[in-house]
């Protein structure tokens, strides 16, 4: 008779093949970034496509509760994904684009802090009204699906700028996509799709500026539209619109004549459907007009700001976390001047060849103009970064407090002498 002690071992030897086959099994790319501790994961193309075909994906990737950039795409094979998905609580971004995807989870509504969902391009017939709880999403995109109807409850992502559902099978937008909470939403994009109504609450989306609804079944354009006050582009080509001369204009992209023609009224005969409306229902739109003109007033600056923020997806490439890494302090007076600050580092670049730092300094100086609007909105700074000494300082003060002087071939505005241990960058209040 084997003694006791003996029987567990054949136990411990089978268990730990079983951990080094389940270790051979998980994916080198989940590996690396588990080990390396990465913020970013990308996984696309034919050679991730035939590791699922050989046994799915790898279920160790929800594990990597770091992560803010997931991006699965371009898998053909790639049919769903697990609700495990939920482990993953510091996402930002889920690109899941170019798969083969019949379902969302359920479990997408337990990431709170994502803020971009794109599952374009799959085979999704609905989407879950998870997606509500997205309190922090502010880009939609589930283009080029099979998508028959949108989920209830979007008006409570109320950061959500942008939302393109185009080239599905969606018959009607639902009523609360226009609802007043959604303050900052900028953009819809529901061309291709079997649409045969437009809301006439449109009109509740004050930050509204692109609206593409090409190709769809829409007979009516609601005059309210023309009470989007910062609207800047429409687009209702390939609609069988009962108004010809409004449908010529709608096919000439001419959108200034398109929104003009809607506040007469078309063709001076009143406003359609509403043309027996009293003298009393026109002047409550009248007062409501003027309540939103002065709410959009109020926040004009804010809203413009936010908006353009948001319509950048940063990815984050790299972080340091090092002490060796370059520091640039902020003081807090600088949030009333420049309230976003961004920084990044380039390197490889040689600007030594030709005109090459004159066509930098031109493309600087257009951003400037065009973009930045003439440095009102933002400002470009670059420096060579051989020749900085950490760390660098941005600082905003009074102009009465401030004198030019010049240190080591630079300009610079401060109070007295310049620290020799730090470079002062600074912001005058005009």
């Amino acid at each position: 008779m084997p003694r006791k002690g003996f029987r567990s071992l054949p136990d411990v030897t089978q268990k730990n093949m079983a951990a080094a086959k389940c270790s051979e099994d998980q994916w080198i790319e989940i590996q690396k970034a588990a080990s390396e501790k990465r913020r970013e994961l990308v996984l696309q193309g034919p050679s991730i496509d035939k590791k699922i075909v050989s046994g799915g994906l790898d279920v160790s990737i929800y594990s990597l509760s770091l992560l803010n950039y997931l991006e699965i795409s371009q898998c053909a094979n790639l049919t769903k994904v697990h609700p495990e998905i939920a482990n993953l609580i510091n996402l930002q971004s889920l690109i899941l684009c170019r798969n083969k995807l019949c379902s969302v989870p359920e479990a997408i509504g337990n990431l709170k802090s994502l803020k971009v969902l794109d599952v374009s391009v799959n085979d999704l017939t609905c989407l879950p009204v998870e997606l509500s709880h997205l309190s922090e999403l502010n880009t939609l995109n589930v283009s080029c699906n099979r998508i028959r109807s949108l989920p209830d409850g979007l008006s409570k992502c109320v950061k959500l700028v942008s939302i393109n559902v185009s080239k599905n099978e969606i018959s009607n937008l639902p009523e609360d996509l226009f609802s007043s909470d959604l303050e900052h939403l900028s953009t819809i994009i529901a061309s291709e799709n079997a649409i045969e109504e437009l809301s006439g609450n449109i009109y509740a989306l004050s930050a509204l500026k692109n609206v593409d609804l090409s190709n769809n079944k829409i007979t009516e354009i609601p005059f309210d539209l023309a009470d989007c006050s910062k609207l800047k582009e429409v687009n209702f080509r390939g609609n069988k619109l009962k108004d010809k001369r409004l449908e010529k204009m709608v096919n000439g992209c001419q959108t200034k004549s398109i929104l003009d023609y809607l506040r007469a009224g078309g063709r001076g005969k009143g406003r359609g459907k509403q043309q027996e409306a009293s003298a009393k229902d026109e002047n409550t739109k009248d007062k409501r007009r003027k309540k939103r003109s002065d709410k959009h007033q109020k926040n004009k600056e804010e809203d413009e700001e936010l908006d353009d923020l948001n319509q950048m997806v940063v990815k984050v490439l790299q972080v340091h976390d090092s002490d060796a890494a370059f520091t640039i302090k902020v003081a807090p007076q600088v949030k009333d001047v420049r309230p976003y600050i961004v920084c990044c580092i380039v390197k490889g670049m040689n600007l030594k060849q030709g005109n090459a730092l004159k066509r930098f300094l031109m493309a600087q100086i257009k951003l400037h103009d065009e973009i930045c609007e003439r440095r009102t909105s933002a400002t470009i700074a670059t420096h060579d970064l051989h020749r900085l000494k950490g760390p660098l300082l941005y600082d905003a003060r009074s102009p009465r407090t401030l004198k030019a002087g010049c240190y080591k071939n630079y300009l610079f505005f401060g109070k007295g002498e310049i620290p020799c241990e730090m470079h002062l960058l600074i912001f005058i209040r005009i």
